[in-house]
């Protein structure tokens, strides 16, 4: 069953993916997407916390620590899908694993074997295989988006150590911070629509433009919920080394499906960095 939970988790993230990309693809507001998927998310994490908090200051804290690395992320994410093909983009996110070996190293002291250092250059090898070519205005943009989209995976990394840090080590709850996180995704959105998208906010006059965005956000807050459950789910009844890299494999589904509905163009470069991200999260996995 572990097995099972961990490839419709899979389903789940590279449909989120998809749906990211989707509303990314035209100009609308980001924050406002970001605060309904967040509304979301809080109701289905609310409607999971059955056991009493032990220690709310560990939880308060780690929870704000990992609500800004997640919805940071995210935002940069949504931002660097305005240029980049969903498939780059979502292997570039999944490779969080190589940062989070790293951080897991220096702030866990945990090792790092032989086979991880092999995926962490499979990784660096994938990413590189991804640099963008063409002209200069446009090589420009796209390394930009490239940046945006390493950086989120960073802050992907840091949101999976602070919560192991947090439940490990500190007693923070591990229903209460997803919870948390949420309200970070509806307060941080709102904040960042007041603050940079006054013309994307102009624009939801149109009633056709709010059904739009309410249509995506739902649909994409349904999915980070289910990401989230099935996720628990697998952890709960297989070990972590089995389940963690049949889910961390979604942006293959990625690529196929956004070579499918996006028509977005296959190329040797991008075949090889894929093949590369697969063997990254394998050797990443690996203890």
């Amino acid at each position: 069953m572990a097995i099972f939970w961990a490839a419709v988790n899979l389903f789940f993230a590279a449909f989120n993916d998809m749906v990211f990309k989707g509303y990314a693809r035209k100009p609308r507001s980001h924050g406002l997407f970001v605060t309904i998927v967040g509304v979301i998310w809080f109701i289905s994490a609310a409607c999971c916390v059955t056991d009493p908090v032990k220690n709310w200051r560990a939880t308060l804290f780690w929870g704000a620590v990992s609500g800004f690395f997640s919805v940071g992320g995210n935002m940069l994410m949504l931002d660097a899908m305005r240029k980049l093909d969903a498939g780059i983009c979502a292997t570039i996110y999944r490779l969080n694993l190589v940062p989070a070996v790293l951080l897991a190293y220096f702030i866990l002291a945990e090792p790092i074997t032989l086979l991880q250092w092999g995926g962490i250059v499979c990784a660096c090898l994938a990413v590189l295989a991804f640099i963008p070519r063409g002209g200069d205005t446009m090589r420009r943009e796209l390394t930009l988006s490239l940046v945006f989209m390493i950086t989120a995976s960073l802050m992907r990394a840091g949101m999976g150590i602070s919560y192991r840090y947090g439940f490990t080590h500190c007693g923070a709850s591990e229903q209460v911070v997803p919870v948390i996180n949420s309200v970070f995704w509806v307060v941080g959105g709102l904040v960042y629509a007041l603050l940079r998208e006054r013309s994307e906010l102009k624009a939801l006059a149109d009633r056709k433009a709010c059904r739009k965005l309410l249509g995506y956000g739902i649909l994409s807050g349904a999915l980070v919920a289910g990401i989230v459950v099935t996720m628990a789910k697998s952890l709960s009844l297989g070990h972590a080394s089995v389940v963690l890299p049949i889910m961390q494999m979604s942006f293959l589904l990625t690529g196929i499906l956004s070579v499918i509905f996006l028509k977005e163009k296959i190329t040797f470069m991008k075949v090889l960095a894929l093949l590369l991200g697969v063997a990254a999260v394998l050797l990443l996995s690996i203890k």
